[in-house]
């Protein structure tokens, strides 16, 4: 790359503003003392970049920083990574501490990475891309980094910015139950991505959605079946957090092949635009071939993709609940037997817990059906508690095999 060009870009990035006015997340990460690679991804536009000079400003070494979603570097290469180092040393002397952001634009970075390291500097690294990351440092820097996934805001984060302090007193005051419900209802319409909730406009969500397919999904696989990729994330979208097959989709919008499908879903995932959960099953192999449900990484976003009824509201209540339990690092099934629990969460090889979403029990014919599901988990798993989510609901329900907890879900997710 051209020497002059790259110096350019160093002194724009250097110089450019970062408003005082944001939240801090970088307390909330993994992050280590040592010289371990600190990697944080996550969906475009969820905040990795204000984390991560939320990180660099912290620290007295700040200068060595490049973000590489800037158009002026399409033709860096590998290569120049070298001179890029040179130049940072002419400008601002010898230092040990280096901030990538989005390096997954740049293909081979992880031996320039993997040298940084091997002579003990400090690199901290952002990136969109789970299957590039998660290859990339599993294949060449395996035990050098620390991993952190950064989501759009969660609830804690979203009353934070409109100066909630949450304690003891709001949530068990009538006043402060009203006021956290107020905002509850408002989170789950508007989402979390943070340029969103300043602006709340439509228009901000599309070009959101056109920017993750085209530069994340389309031109990054190298795919040109834009309207069956569309079509894909209409009919997700529209179908939210219901079991789906890789049959199903492709006779739903009109691809031949069901390994197609499979292959879009697992690029629509690896851009933190979906997430998919399997029907929980002892036999991995049973767990492959189980319909999938899928999850969208906010619930604003897909709102502005699909198609909803107003019956759909459990389904963005359940969506919610799910984005938090990733947030929490569970790992995340649905079981499916007589009846259906909507999540069980596994930590090692046990199964420990079993959540179930719900708008309201107040109908007689859901309240069965909503503990009848969380309770057949519970048999299945050897369980003696669960858990059932809904808008406003709070009792203990106490069975043969143990105990049901009832809470708000706004209440759950300040716990």
């Amino acid at each position: 790359m051209d020497r002059k060009a790259l110096l350019e870009v160093i002194y724009d990035q250097k110089n450019m503003r970062w408003s005082s006015d944001y939240l801090s997340r970088a307390a909330s990460l993994n992050l280590t003392t040592g010289n371990q690679i600190e990697v944080i991804s996550g969906i475009r536009r969820s905040g990795k970049s204000t984390v991560l000079n939320e990180i660099r400003f912290m620290n007295e070494e700040k200068d060595y920083y490049m973000n590489f979603d800037d158009d002026r570097l399409l033709h860096f290469k590998v290569d120049d990574f070298q001179l890029l180092y040179e130049l940072f040393i002419e400008l601002f002397g010898e230092q040990k501490t280096f901030y990538f952001d989005e390096i997954q634009n740049i293909e081979g970075w992880e031996r320039f990475v993997r040298r940084l390291h091997d002579y003990g500097n400090k690199i901290y690294i952002t990136g969109s891309n789970a299957r590039l990351l998660s290859y990339e440092l599993g294949t060449h820097l395996t035990g050098r980094y620390t991993a952190n996934e950064l989501f759009p805001f969660s609830f804690h984060e979203y009353l934070k910015t409109n100066k909630i302090t949450v304690s003891e007193d709001i949530i068990f005051t009538t006043a402060g139950k009203a006021t956290l419900k107020k905002h509850f209802f408002e989170y789950m319409a508007n989402g979390g991505f943070p340029e969103y909730l300043k602006n709340k406009s439509t228009e901000y969500l599309k070009s959101l959605y056109e920017s993750i397919l085209y530069r994340d999904v389309l031109v990054r696989n190298k795919l040109v079946s834009e309207n069956e990729m569309r079509e894909l994330v209409f009919f997700l979208s529209s179908n939210l957090a219901r079991p789906v097959t890789f049959n199903s989709l492709s006779k739903s919008i009109g691809v031949k092949n069901a390994s197609t499908v499979k292959n879009y879903l697992q690029f629509l995932e690896n851009s933190y635009l979906i997430f998919q959960i399997g029907k929980f099953d002892y036999s991995v192999r049973k767990q492959m071939f189980n319909p999938k449900k899928v999850y969208f990484i906010d619930n604003a976003l897909v709102s502005r993709m699909g198609f909803h009824f107003s019956e759909d509201k459990g389904r963005f209540l359940e969506n919610m609940v799910f984005l938090e339990l990733k947030r929490r690092g569970f790992e995340v099934f649905y079981h499916k037997g007589q009846k259906e629990c909507d999540f069980i969460l596994r930590e090692g090889k046990k199964i420990t817990s079993a959540i179930q979403v719900s708008v309201s029990l107040n109908d007689t014919k859901t309240r069965e059906r909503e503990i009848t599901g969380v309770r057949e988990a519970m048999d299945a798993y050897q369980l003696t508690a669960g858990l059932i989510l809904t808008e406003d609901g709070e009792e203990t329900i106490t069975t043969n095999n143990g105990t049901v907890d009832v809470l708000p879900v706004w209440k759950w997710l300040l716990t």
